[in-house]
């Protein structure tokens, strides 16, 4: 490993690095409810009367759950594209949170390299790395860590989003299949609430994506996100700080 590049990855192939096995170990659990997200994602892209090889091409280009089932309406009813791009905007404006934590980690990299793992960056990757990572800084092992997880997330999301579309007739209608999901990403949240700070910031999360559930384009989603960062940042103002060293006295 060169000094300049502290998280490349050892000489050999990117797979054959003990930290690529680990985050792909790590991230296995969650990948059961990605995968049940996926194909209940893909179930209602394929129900939703658009063409086909549009719903793959989304799934592949897009990668990300919630933006694809919140445009969906709106493709279906012929919305205006700005409408469709302003929606997937502000549902995904949580990455935006996204690219300053992982700023630190990989601003030594090439920008080629940045914009590959921006399309592999996703929520549970990001939580997994940084509990892997705490210190914000490159260290040896990050890379294979997270293609570790990411290509093992990859996977779990695409090819079952890619049977829910293809074989979304076979699916009847009277399976409430999206109440399936909301179980499954209950389950994954809920296993990423290691500490007091994590749970507080989430219910106030939750909260306020109830209490705002009524405006328009999932809104509420982007108050949530907004109502968990100020409350994590305020927790962490709010820890004691570690006592300074006092000046001798003579």
């Amino acid at each position: 490993m060169t000094a300049d590049n502290p998280s490349a990855a050892a000489p050999g192939p990117l797979w054959r690095h003990p930290e690529f096995r680990r985050g792909a170990v790590e991230m296995f659990p969650t990948t059961l409810g990605i995968a049940a997200w996926g194909l209940i994602t893909g179930v209602a892209m394929g129900k939703s009367g658009l063409a086909p090889e549009v719903m793959v091409l989304m799934s592949l280009l897009v990668f990300a759950g919630s933006a694809q089932l919140a445009v969906l309406p709106l493709m279906s009813s012929g919305a205006p594209v700005w409408v469709v791009w302003a929606t997937a905007l502000c549902v995904n404006l949580r990455f935006v949170v996204f690219s300053a934590v992982w700023r630190p980690y990989v601003v030594h990299l090439a920008w080629h390299e940045r914009v590959r793992l921006a399309y592999f960056t996703a929520d549970l990757n990001t939580a997994l790395f940084t509990r892997r990572f705490p210190e914000p800084r490159p260290a040896p092992g990050q890379l294979p860590y997270f293609w570790g997880g990411a290509v093992l997330s990859w996977v779990g999301w695409q090819v079952p989003s890619i049977a829910g579309i293809l074989l979304a007739d076979l699916v009847p209608v009277h399976w409430d299949v999206g109440f399936a999901g909301v179980l499954a990403l209950v389950g994954i949240t809920l296993s990423l609430l290691g500490d007091r700070a994590t749970a507080v910031a989430g219910l106030v999360a939750g909260c306020a994506a109830v209490a705002a559930y009524a405006l328009p384009l999932r809104l509420n989603i982007v108050v949530a996100i907004a109502a968990a960062v100020a409350m994590g940042v305020l927790i962490e103002h709010m820890r004691p700080t570690p006592a300074r060293g006092r000046k001798e006295t003579r």
